[in-house]
This record gives structure tokens, sequence and C-alpha cells, in this order.
């Protein structure tokens, strides 16, 4: 999934190049990155155990990558040197036609996509650093990266000296827009126009000016230069049709929906840019991105037409066929179309993911840009045939887990497996598992299989080569999921092959409290994530411990993984999007302990009306969540007796329903079989 970005080694005879460089590696060498704490920058250390996948390191992270072939893991076990990078960059900025004191790289693409092309990492480029969230700033002397606490600990392992890892959320760390924003009055502060939301450049733009300090648009990306023929291409997929019969709604019916709620809000028409909102009003599918079924395009619904922007060469017969009434114009003319588009009309919705530039040449059209759209609620709220479809997609990724989980133990505890099997072997044996159930047509995420301490690190993802064995007296951390015709799973299990530690259990079984309480909730029509999201930490917080993550994030059907508007979190924006009947939700509350274990479950779910003796709403009711979810918990690292019989209950009651819906799935008597039987009896 991620751009891999080779180390050099050069070496000549003559002793001043040699110098050179050993001055060069003593700036850069593996391992060592300044690390921002309240106003004064101090070096740490973080120390990889090339073969055992171990690290210790006194900060806790988040780590999401791909795993690689054995030729592509060597840049794991040693950061990239930037230092010729970031001095090509600095003499970009320097040149009259820029003249800016700092650039600022993001993660994002010119959609704001979480996830992106090969072609679209700048930021890993610029920076080692890999992870899906974070953002790079470089002044003249400084390089800084910006990322939350799932990251700390990857971003340690991945970038050089020449970086400082600043650690957003942390008390007096300030946030990448507050830092630029606190340069000397005067100056200039280049950003790519195309990568950031005109939201954001406007407020940040206003808040700036305040400070004397100016954002400039750059429109000639600084990074790609560096880069140069070194940049992957723009990946070239075919797009496919995506059947009514799992989207449940045909695209003309969404058009229709779209077009009456831009009326509705008094706009002329709609702007679509986020890719997976692009796919889903089309019902169109793709493959330009990785684990993401979307593909590079944008669309402009008006009133009286439908324009999708795309390479033409991705557009095969049957699609043009689908699209019968929608024009096709090509994605690279997309800023110049739009600005004839967009002429005559007074307003247009364009929404969060819509860039500076986009916002730009609309706003040159004469037309005002509204930042708000119809389309992440309208795609968050699923139709019949997709909630269908999301249940039954996830009974079969279950039996997919049941037989990964009863051949793993198999392995670990009768066949030696510890001496042999590696996180990358054991996450390539779940991949073809679920491969070969109907209607999967890959992962929706890289596999975080992670063992021991790296189980720590909440977003670990193995490198062959350097991935740890799996040891039975370690505890296991999976967090998998499948993209299927009909709906896209997202599951979480963590296990003990052998014997766990009562503190270990104990904390399994907190977390597992917390799933609970969130599971069982029962709550008005509207409420938001934010205010459900301490049901999941109370059991954690009665000890003084926390997890530093979200607590749940929307799935989409056959799209993205991570899908808003809505999520269980204490990011304030979950206060604007209130649970509705038709959304999905994951429930994955954590415990991490660095450099021992890590500790997550989780479970997809619907959210569904809930009938109650009385409705004190006067109309919109009740809702609760649905667990579609079909994975048996293990039981050995439950302490029971830290359970209420409530807890007991939904404990058996959710094995009973594992039971019922993927044994029929499994050959009576097989290995899995027995295994589920076992695992899914009462408690």
């Amino acid at each position: 999934m991620f751009c891999r970005l080779a180390r050099t080694a050069r070496k000549t005879l003559f002793s001043c190049i040699q110098q050179q460089q050993q001055q060069q590696a003593q700036q850069s060498r593996p391992g060592l990155v300044r690390t921002y704490h309240t106003g004064s920058v101090h070096s740490s250390t973080t120390t990889i155990a090339a073969h055992s996948g171990t690290a210790s390191s006194s900060s806790s992270s988040k780590k999401k990558r791909f795993y690689s072939t054995t030729a592509e893991t060597e840049e794991m076990a040693a950061p990239v040197n930037t230092t010729d990078r970031l001095r090509q960059l600095r003499e970009l900025m320097s040149m009259a036609e820029h003249n800016v004191a700092a650039y600022v790289v993001p993660s994002e693409d010119a959609h704001q996509s979480e996830y992106v092309a090969s072609c679209d990492e700048r930021r890993a480029f610029i920076s080692g650093f890999d992870g899906s969230a974070g953002c790079a700033v470089v002044t003249g002397k400084e390089a800084l990266l910006f990322t939350d606490g799932r990251y700390f600990l990857q971003a340690r392992q991945q970038m050089d000296s020449n970086w400082t890892l600043m650690k957003s959320g942390l008390p007096g760390v300030p946030t990448w827009q507050e830092y630029v924003g606190g340069l000397a009055a005067g100056s200039r502060v280049g950003i790519d126009p195309t990568l950031v939301s005109a939201t954001q450049a406007l407020e940040l733009r206003r808040k700036m000016q305040a400070k004397g300090v100016q954002l400039v648009s750059v429109a000639d990306n600084l990074v790609d230069r560096v880069w140069g023929s070194r940049r992957p291409e723009r990946p070239l997929n075919e797009i496919f049709v995506h059947d009514v019969k799992f989207a449940g709604a045909s695209h003309a019916d969404k058009i229709v929906r779209v077009r009456a709620a831009a009326a509705k809000a008094g706009a002329d028409g709609v702007v679509v840019a986020a890719l997976d909102e692009v796919a889903w009003l089309l019902n169109l599918r793709g493959s330009d991105i990785s684990y993401n079924p979307v593909f590079f395009a944008y669309v402009l619904v008006t009133a009286d037409s439908v324009t999708l922007f795309a390479d033409e060469r991705k557009v095969p017969d049957a699609v043009r066929a689908h699209l019968q009434g929608v024009q096709l114009q090509p994605y690279g003319a997309v800023f110049s179309a739009m600005r004839v588009a967009a002429a005559g009309r007074s307003r247009l919705l364009a929404g969060a993911s819509a860039s500076w530039a986009l916002a730009q040449a609309l706003e040159d059209a004469g037309a005002a840009v509204l930042p708000e759209s119809p389309l992440p609620m309208l795609k968050a709220i699923k139709t019949q045939a997709e909630l269908d479809g999301m249940r039954s997609c996830h009974v079969r990724d279950g039996a997919a887990m049941a037989q990964f989980l009863a051949w793993l133990e198999n392995e670990l505890r009768f066949n030696a497996g510890h001496l042999r099997l590696s996180e990358c072997d054991v996450a390539d044996k779940l991949e073809g598992l679920r491969r070969a159930q109907p209607q999967c047509v890959g992962l929706s995420f890289a596999t975080i299989s992670a063992v021991g301490a790296n189980g720590a690190i909440i977003h670990y993802s193995p490198t062959r080569g350097s991935d740890a064995l799996l040891d039975v007296n370690q505890m296991f951390l999976c967090d998998s999921g499948g993209q299927y015709r009909d709906g896209t799973t997202d599951v979480t299990r963590t296990c003990h092959f052998g014997s766990p530690s009562p503190w270990q259990r104990e904390c399994f079984t907190r977390v597992l409290k917390g799933h609970i309480a969130l599971d069982r909730a029962v709550f008005p029509a509207g409420t938001s994530g934010f205010v459900l999201d301490p049901l999941a930490r109370l059991p954690l917080w009665e000890l003084g411990l926390d997890f530093r993550h979200g607590t749940g994030h929307g799935v989409g059907s056959f799209l993205n993984v991570h899908e808003g508007p809505q999520g269980v979190g204490m990011r304030r924006n979950y206060l604007d999007a209130g649970f509705q009947h038709g959304m999905t939700i994951t429930n994955e509350p954590g415990y991490y302990e660095d450099g021992s274990f890590g500790i997550r479950i989780e479970n997809t779910c619907l959210v569904v009306k809930k009938q109650t003796p009385f409705d004190y709403t006067g109309g919109p009711g009740f809702l609760t969540f649905e667990p579609v979810t079909m994975v048996p918990i293990q039981k050995s690292l439950v302490q029971v007796g830290l359970l209420t019989p409530d807890e007991r209950a939904w404990l058996d009651a959710y094995h009973a329903s594992v039971w019922a819906s993927v044994s029929p799935l499994l050959e009576e008597g097989s290995l899995a079989y027995e295994w589920l039987k076992r695992e899914t009896s009462p408690i």
C-alpha cells in the first residue's frame, strides 16, 4: 500500500566525500529523532530488533503498513536519509518565484483521502514516515512532523534525525496550523492548494493574516519537483459497475435525492470531490487506492446535468452504458471545466473534501462555494440491501476467521508453530481464507498481525523479514477485514494460546466490559458518539487506564473501511453527526502496554431502532447497536469474576448468535467446526 523509499549508500575512495557521508550519517543515523515537548527539543532513541520484530520505546503509537516482500524490508531496519531531499526542497523554497519561509506537506491527496495512492505519498517521501495521518512542515532550519498518539512510535522508528516529532494532542505541543501561524510577521507559508481543503485553507489564512503571516498557494508542488522521475505514475485501473442488487438504489435515484437536497439548501448544484462519495453516487467502484475500491474522479451535479471527470482510458464500455445521461470529461481538465460548468450558478455545495484549488476555480466563475454537502449523510445511512449485505458478508467473514483461529491455535499448541510461523505468515494465511469466501475481492486494509510488544503499537502491521515469530506465551492481536461485493468487514480479536497472566486477563476483561457497555447502550436517535464514548472507557478509567484512539468509526458498504461523518470518540466533530437508523459503526476499545502487549476487541455494528416501553422523544425514537461481526471472544482471557451477571449473559448470547450464524458454513466435525463449538459454549 505504501510507497517504498529506497535507501542510498554511496561508496567512494575520496576521503573528502567519505567525511561528508560520515557527517550526514551522524546527522541521520537510524533510530534517532528529536521529539518536541512543551517548547523544548530533546533526543530520544528507539531500538528495533531486526529479526525479532520487537521494539523498545517510552511512547505508544499506531502503525498501519502493508506487509512487504523481503526485498522491501530494509528501510524498516533504518530510516531513509532525508538530508538531500530536504536540501533540494529548501533550495526550491528560497527561489524568487516561491520565496516561502515554510512549506507544508499534508498527508492527503487532491480529494482529502485518508489513504492515498503511491503517487500521492508526498509526506512519506519527504519525511520517511508513512503512517496514514500526519503533516510535515519544513522551514529553512527545521523539519517537523506533526502526528497524533496512534503514530508516535512508528514516526520515531521511521524518521531520521533531520526531523522533530511533534506529538499532537500533548500539552504544550502546537498544531501545525498554530506553528506556521506563529512564524515571524511577514513570513510566507507555502502549500499546494489541491492538497488542503478550502475550509481549512480559508480559516488558516484568516488566522495567519491577523498575525502578519501569509498563506501562499504554490501550484507547482515542490515535493513533486524533488521526487522527479522516481514518483510513481497515477493508476489507470479500470472502473467497474457496482450492481444495484448490492447498492439497493440506482444511481439515478441517488442523483434525484442529491438534487432535492441541493434545492432545499438553495443551491444550484453539488460538487462531489471525495472519492468514496463519487463511487457511492454513481454505483461504480475502482482500485486506484490499495484496499479502497475507489477511483480518481470528480462529479458535478446540477439541476439539468451530471458530469463525471475521470480519465477516459479507465472507463470501459460497460461503465459508459451504465452512465447513460452522465457526461464524461477528462480528469485533468477538472479545474478549467468546473469554471465553465459553474458559470452562471450562484451557489454550489462542495463539502469538506473540496480543495482550496477547486474552490478557487468555482469562485473564479462567480459561484459562491458552500462548505457543506448532503453526500456524507446520504451515504452513511444504508439501504436495506446494504444492511442485509453487511449482515451476510460478516457471517462469511466469521467463517474465515473461525478457520483461521482454529488453525492458528492448533499450529501453536500442537505443531510447534511458534518455532516457524511469523506475523506475516499468519496474515497471509488469513488473507487466503478470506479470499476463498464467496464475493470476497480482497482486504479492506493491511492486516495488523501483532505478537507481544508489537501489539502495543496500535496500528502495527508486519514487514516480512523483520516480523516477529508467534509465541504461545505471548498475546496475539489481529485486526483485519475484507472487501466483499455486498459489504466491508473490520474485526479485531486478541488471543493468548498459553497461560496469560492475571494482569493481562484483568486488562482484557476491562476492555471487554467497555465493549459490552457500548454495545448494550440504548439512546435517543440523534445522540452523538462523542456522548457515548465514555461508556467504553469507564472500566479502564477506574484503574487510571485508557487508550489513545477513537472507539468507533463508520464502515462503508464495499467502500472505505473508515467512513464518516459518524463516529465514537473524543473528536468534537462527532457532536455534529448524531446516530440514525441504518448507519454502521465499529465498537473497538483497547488497552496497550508499551513493550509488553496490546488488547483490542472490535465488532462492526449496525445502528438499529430499539423498541422501548415508552418514547420520551415523541417521534424519532430510540436506537441501539446490532453487532454483525460473528467471531468468538476468547473466554480463557476473561476473568469471569469481574463480569456482572448481565455482562456474562451478554457474552453467552453473543456467542450463541455466532454459533447459529457461522456453524452452518463449516464442515461438521472439522477443526474449525469443533473449535467454534467450544469457543461459543456458555461461559
